[in-house]
């Protein structure tokens, strides 16, 4: 297979659209990468530059060491699988799947040997001699997939493939993809908006926003020490809870309200540079601990009282969603807890799972980068007009240079 390295890739639209900015990764050989993010973050467009679908405004991209640029999409040995399976209704799935290698004037042995190959991976062999009307949505994408399988390409692109498929199906369809990935060993970039199946699929994730890269790491890395609010936000269902306030001899102080949060000595350490500063405390749902739980005694004096506002009943688990002061709060706990006709429970924080964010920047306060900063703001010497630059948060492998810049008479 291959490795897939881009640096500093940019994408700008005539317009002045900036899509993507100085995307970066070394991609290994074998390597399973998913790109998530909301829509309109960049992904697909990173993906289709890979392609050679989209031109590479500035910056490079190589394929096993090859400076691949200015290459047509055929000779980048890749293969993609779209959204939207892009079947030939009127051919047989053993067509559909063989039609690439007819094209390339493989020889029939051969191609006959690669389809059945692939469709035996693929679970497809008793549906070879039918159409796609004929299939299912999963045993479509599974064509889809089979087509590219039996090109043996270097790379492996796949561009939200699963989102036509209902919920159930694509839960198995999941599973299917990586244990494909496993068997044929192939390099593959993946492109999704679904965080679940990132997490479930990756070696490594990356994590988009606005065109900039906001981290690249392994799905438990990303998980547990998020780079900033949004990929924290991003990534975890339901969503980590954000409590903003200020760090105060020894407690974390959540705003107007008399409630504090014990800190412990290693936390204090971390934020000696932010004593009486604007800072963010995360936690996630699961984190929180409800005053009923047996395990509430041991950190009650990391407790704060919530409103209910919302009870979703999952079966096995109870979602509580609440309020403290302005800020949106949820937990997650035993459904064996009664929490039905309650306007305020308490529940505590688990302190080893706390995260601290800058409230000006939005980044991570962690022990390399816990000194106190600002996002900056600059003077426009035109029209003395007020610039506030606020930097995007920065990426895994590079800093980001570009701002959003928003503009503000006098």
């Amino acid at each position: 297979m291959a490795t897939v390295q881009l640096v500093n890739v940019n994408k700008v639209y005539d317009g002045g659209v900036h899509a993507v900015h100085d995307f970066s990764i070394d991609i290994e050989d074998k390597e399973f990468i998913v790109f998530v993010g909301p829509s309109g973050c960049g992904k697909s467009t990173t993906l289709r530059m890979i392609a050679g679908l989209e031109e590479i405004s500035y910056g490079e991209l190589y394929i096993d060491g090859k400076l691949m640029n200015s290459a047509a999409p055929k000779d980048r040995d890749i293969a993609m699988v779209f959204q939207s399976y892009a079947l030939y209704p009127q051919m047989t799935v053993y067509d559909n799947m063989a039609y690439a290698l007819k094209l390339r004037k493989v020889p029939k042995q051969e191609i006959d040997s690669r389809v059945r190959a692939a469709a035996d991976i693929l679970k497809l062999t008793p549906y070879l001699n039918r159409k796609p009307r004929a299939l299912s949505g999963g045993q479509r994408q599974r064509v889809a997939l089979g087509r590219a399988i039996v090109r043996r390409p270097k790379v492996f692109l796949m561009d939200e493939p699963l989102s036509n498929l209902d919920a159930k199906l694509r839960v198995a369809m999941r599973s299917e993809i990586v244990r494909i990935h496993k068997e044929v060993e192939a390099t593959t970039i993946y492109v999704t908006h679904d965080q679940i199946e990132a997490m479930t699929m990756a070696s490594r994730i990356v994590v988009m926003k606005n065109g900039f890269i906001q981290q690249i790491g392994e799905p438990n890395e990303v998980y547990s020490h998020p780079a900033n609010m949004f990929v924290a936000g991003f990534i975890g269902t339901p969503a980590m809870n954000f409590l903003h306030g200020k760090s105060e001899k020894g407690f974390f102080c959540i705003d107007g309200t008399d409630e504090k949060i014990r800190l412990t000595e290693e936390q204090q350490k971390l934020l000696a540079a932010y004593e009486n500063k604007r800072i963010v405390y995360g936690i996630r749902p699961e984190n929180l601990i409800y005053e009923e739980d047996e395990r509430f005694a041991d950190f009650k004096d990391m407790s704060f009282s919530m409103k209910c506002n919302i009870v979703e009943r999952l079966g096995d688990t109870v979602n509580v969603h609440g309020t403290v002061k302005d800020n949106d709060v949820i937990i997650k706990m035993n459904s064996k807890f009664g929490v039905d006709g309650k306007t305020e429970i308490r529940v505590a924080a688990d302190s080893a799972y706390a995260r601290f964010f800058n409230e000006s920047t939005t980044n991570a306060i962690t022990p390399g980068h816990n000194a106190y900063e600002e996002a900056p703001v600059a003077v426009s010497p035109d029209e003395e007009k007020v610039v506030i630059v606020k930097t995007e948060p920065k990426g895994f492998l590079s800093k980001l240079t570009d701002a959003i810049k928003s503009r503000f008479k006098k």
